[in-house]
């Protein structure tokens, strides 16, 4: 099905122009000098309840940063973006975040996140994978980005709401974590809606790129 209201898509491969900069944050490629900020928080049993890894020992967390740093650019459908989020006035690292280009055929993608709690409750998360958004629907010109969740983790959901992404459905206990069956969620939002949050919102949105 083709899609003839969406401006074409940048060629691949596509490198962003890094880092991804919002109001107060850098999004920027992950270099094995982050390996501390990281396994600092992907060792902590309360930031990987409701994710498919960990807690991560140092090896483990050594590995995650190596492969990180190599997913910079889009080559092809399922490729990933996996980015650092640094707070530019202190250079303090406070998450990382990822894209994946889900198909380039259908104009699709997804997000995810994880961050350090001891910087929870200032926006950083909300700010970053807005910044995320921007790139799915301004830059890379996707027609839908979805985001997926177990259903016990409601601060995430809260999350992706603010983000204005829609829950789209509940597939219930297709996932045996910590012990348990649980329920997957789906969130998601269109192009179409995002400019028009963008529009309701009467501003530009932050600048996810250089100009």
């Amino acid at each position: 099905m083709s899609t003839p209201s969406l401006p074409p898509a940048p060629p691949l491969p596509y490198t962003p122009d890094y880092p991804l900069r919002t109001a107060r944050l850098d999004l920027r490629p992950v270099t094995e000098g982050d390996f501390a900020a990281i396994h600092a928080y992907q060792r902590l049993p309360e930031v990987c309840r409701y994710l498919y890894w960990g807690p991560l020992d140092e090896e483990g967390s050594r590995a995650s940063v190596a492969a990180k740093t190599a997913r910079t650019t889009l080559r092809e459908s399922g490729d990933l973006l996996q980015l650092a989020v640094v707070v530019r006035e202190t250079g303090t690292l406070i998450g990382d975040v990822t894209f994946v280009l889900t198909s380039r055929e259908h104009r699709q993608g997804g997000i995810g996140y994880v961050f350090d709690p001891a910087h929870t409750g200032r926006g950083y998360a909300t700010e970053a994978c807005r910044a995320l958004l921007e790139l799915a629907f301004e830059q890379l010109r996707l027609h839908r980005v979805q985001a997926e969740l177990d259903g016990r983790n409601t601060a995430s959901a809260r999350l992706l709401e603010r983000l204005g992404m829609r829950r789209e459905g509940q597939l219930r206990e297709n996932e045996f974590l910590d012990g348990e069956w649980s329920d997957e969620v789906i969130y998601a939002m269109l192009a179409r809606e995002w400019h028009a949050q963008q529009g309701d919102q009467g501003v530009s949105p932050p600048r996810s790129v250089r100009p």
